[in-house]
């Protein structure tokens, strides 16, 4: 094999640490230990290039899960995955983006990181039991059980209802509007009685640490943040110089329509929102710490090695 012949296999590598450990970061290093590996194997011992890359890759990445959990414990706040831009891919990849919403890396994060792996391999990439089990090194029917606890909890903790991605950008625009447009009132009815917003500032953006429950306090604080004041605070809060040149759009981030919040190209904040039926809010995420933020400011760059 030629000395590109790790190329082909990269995108897909990134695909599968970035769903086991929820940072790009983390995933761009573990796919560069993995090419180190490669490059030291003796390649006529390698029957099939693409399994083995898979392996030493998920291999590495629940090492690396093993070490960070201690670091995503100590967090300031609510831990949430560093979001990445998605956009409708035209060569048949919806299914695959489906594994990178928000609410679901949410969830696999409560996961063991070998539950995480069996479920990310199996669910998302359509690998059998057998293969699951030689790839993380568990019998068959040890990796049936892991997969099997891994999805039970996963259905158990998802969002019930399942919006369209039609369904959820009205909602997310009429979010928008009223967040926005300085109306409480309505912004307080679109939010179910039992909402949540789920924060992350990373102890770098002004942001609430625990969550914030129920309508009407999930709508005071959202309001407060929207406005022009509350906005410049913000601003202060990540070092960002006071201005009045924001930018406000609806893009693709992990696979569904969220507001995206921009000064002068720079994403400075990320709302997303979780359906709790055809016209109400559930949860609600905010993403402020601007490390989680880069792979949405670089939306269009470098395709072949944002996770999709």
């Amino acid at each position: 094999m030629g000395p590109d012949d790790f190329t082909p296999h990269r995108r897909r590598l990134l695909d599968v640490a970035y769903r086991i450990l929820g940072t790009v970061s983390d995933a761009e290093d573990v796919v560069q230990e993995a090419w180190l590996r490669w490059s030291a194997v003796d390649r006529a011992t390698v029957g099939n290039p693409q399994a083995f890359l898979v392996t030493v890759t998920t291999r590495l990445a629940i090492d690396r899960l093993r070490q960070v959990r201690a670091r995503r414990e100590a967090y300031p706040g609510s831990w949430l995955p560093e979001l990445v831009s998605t956009q409708p891919d035209p060569q048949g990849r919806a299914e695959l983006a489906e594994s990178v919403e928000l609410a679901l890396l949410v969830v696999l994060e409560t996961l063991s990181p070998l539950e995480r792996a069996a479920f990310v391999l199996h669910e998302a990439f359509g690998l059998s039991h057998a293969e699951v089990g030689e790839v993380i090194g568990r019998s068959e029917a040890a990796t049936r059980q892991l997969a099997r606890r891994a999805r039970d909890h996963v259905q158990e903790a998802r969002p019930r209802f399942r919006a369209d991605r039609a369904q959820r950008r009205r909602l997310t625009e009429r979010f928008l509007a009223a967040c926005f447009g300085g109306d409480l009132a309505g912004l307080v009815d679109l939010l179910a009685a039992d909402v949540r917003l789920v924060s992350d500032g990373g102890g770098r953006a002004k942001a609430p640490l625990r969550v914030l429950h129920g309508a009407d306090h999930v709508g005071r604080f959202l309001n407060a943040i929207s406005n022009t004041e509350g906005a410049q605070r913000f601003l202060d809060s990540i070092g960002v110089p006071r201005t009045n040149d924001f930018g406000v759009a609806v893009e693709d981030v992990n696979a569904a329509p969220a507001i995206v919040i921009r000064v002068e190209e720079q994403v400075i904040l990320v709302l997303s929102v979780e359906p709790a039926d055809d016209d109400r809010i559930g949860t609600v995420f905010l993403v402020g710490n601007p490390e989680k933020l880069a792979w949405v400011s670089r939306s269009g760059e470098g395709a072949a090695s944002t996770p999709a």
